[in-house]
């Protein structure tokens, strides 16, 4: 059965803006997801010695004026940019015009991040501490609040719709998916920026999470540091970046002749209640997310043809999101391609999520199930088909992305190819 068959309006996929560590672009990132070659490098913007951790998926070839004049720069931190870079890229991919000369209030934006701006609040601390409050930036109040990065795409671009900026860990990004579905398919818009963005590398952000022990210890070659469903994974590794996707409704798309990528089918959220790290040992909620998902997408679990899971590569996330798929998929689960990508983008927390649905949409698009890289010691526990070190070309109809954050909150949403 078709979404447009119980009333709803439908929603696709018009335009992909990621920025992360493997390429910044729709074209430049779908090279690195065909490269096979990890982002991860060691920390180099400080002095990791004191702590645990040493790597992380950093940005280095990032030049926001490429994006923005000098009077925009003082007023964006690395967050904000990335948010509003990620924006422009993907309306541009949409070939859609704007203006803030001339606002639209049917275009609205859903993002999505973990942490906003704190990095830059703990830079200018330190310029607090040396010059008092005269030597901090005059912006900073506006610049660490989560919700600048909707509220800059909306200024940046004239979009005077619906606006927010959720703030659901590791799940923020593919919140932003889900709710933007929800607001076209109730009729708040026609047109959504949905995605996330993230901008966490600065010490003591780096090092509250390498003190609670979730982060990757590797000291070896840091591509290594990030092994989603190998037997040895020893934590995620922290990274930065973004992504926008164009969720727009399906004959709003098609009057102005724009490329679809995919249809957006199915949204769920719901959260464990048990931990703040520690996923629910039975994957009761996360069996659910994906049960109440499928559901949404009037879809059965026999029909997706591939997961991409959240796979956070530590011990406990990747053990029990695969037993949850084996609950919720059953014999079918042994024949699923499921693979981990964030050893590829490492893991910009509220940004993943819209990464990820952004790889899936191209996975459709190219018929290409991406592999999860650095699984050299298969874990029994894990014992999915993992697509190891190589992609491979499938047929691809529906696909599904699982995003399991912090505080046990887990969102799923499905994607297919448009079907009349």
């Amino acid at each position: 059965m078709l979404p447009e068959q119980n009333g709803q309006r439908r929603c696709v996929i018009t335009g992909l803006g990621p920025i992360t560590c493997i390429g910044q672009g729709k074209e430049n990132f779908w090279r690195g997801i065909l490269a096979e070659r990890s982002g991860i490098t060691h920390v180099s913007t400080f002095d990791t010695a004191g702590f645990n951790a040493h790597c992380a998926g950093e940005i280095r070839s990032w030049v926001p004026e490429e994006f923005f004049p000098p009077h925009r720069l003082k007023r964006l931190d690395r967050y904000a940019q990335f948010a509003v870079a990620s924006a422009k890229l993907a309306l541009d991919d949409a070939g859609l015009e704007y203006s803030r000369d001339q606002p639209q209030h049917r275009i609205g934006v859903s993002f999505g991040t973990a942490l906003g701006g704190v990095s830059n609040a703990e830079d200018q601390h330190g310029y607090f501490l040396k010059k008092g409050a005269r030597g901090v930036n005059p912006t900073l109040a506006l610049q660490v609040f989560g919700g600048s990065a909707h509220s800059n795409i909306a200024i940046e671009f004239g979009f005077r719709g619906v606006g927010t900026t959720n703030s659901n860990s590791c799940a923020s990004g593919t919140v932003a998916v889900g709710e933007a579905m929800r607001y076209i398919r109730d009729d708040f818009a026609d047109l959504i920026i949905a995605g996330g963005a993230e901008a966490p590398l600065s010490p003591l952000t780096f090092g509250a999470f390498a003190l609670i022990k979730t982060m990757s210890q590797w000291k070896g070659t840091p591509e290594l540091s990030c092994r989603p469903f190998d037997k040895l994974r020893d934590g995620f590794v922290i990274g930065e970046g973004a992504a926008s996707l164009i969720v727009e409704e399906l004959d709003h798309a098609r009057a102005r002749g724009a490329k679809i990528y995919a249809e957006l089918l199915g949204y769920s959220l719901n959260n464990d209640g048990f931990h703040m790290t520690t996923p629910l040992p039975s994957g009761e909620s996360c069996i659910r997310a994906m049960r109440e998902a499928l559901a949404d997408a009037q879809l059965a679990p026999q029909q997706i043809d591939y997961i991409n899971a959240h796979a956070s590569s530590t011990q406990l996330n990747d053990a029990t999101e695969t037993l949850a798929i084996k609950e919720v998929f059953g014999e079918h689960a042994r024949r699923v391609p499921v693979t981990g990508t964030k050893a590829f983008t490492s893991h910009p927390l509220g940004a993943t999520g819209a990464i990820e649905a952004t790889i899936c949409a191209l996975a459709l698009e190219h018929q290409y199930v991406p592999p999860t890289l650095h699984c050299n010691h298969p874990d029994e526990a894990c014992d999915l088909d993992v697509v190891p070190h190589h992609g491979r070309a499938a047929k691809l109809n529906y696909v599904m992305t699982n995003s399991f954050g912090f505080g046990g909150i887990n969102a799923c949403v499905i994607l297919g190819k448009l079907r009349d």
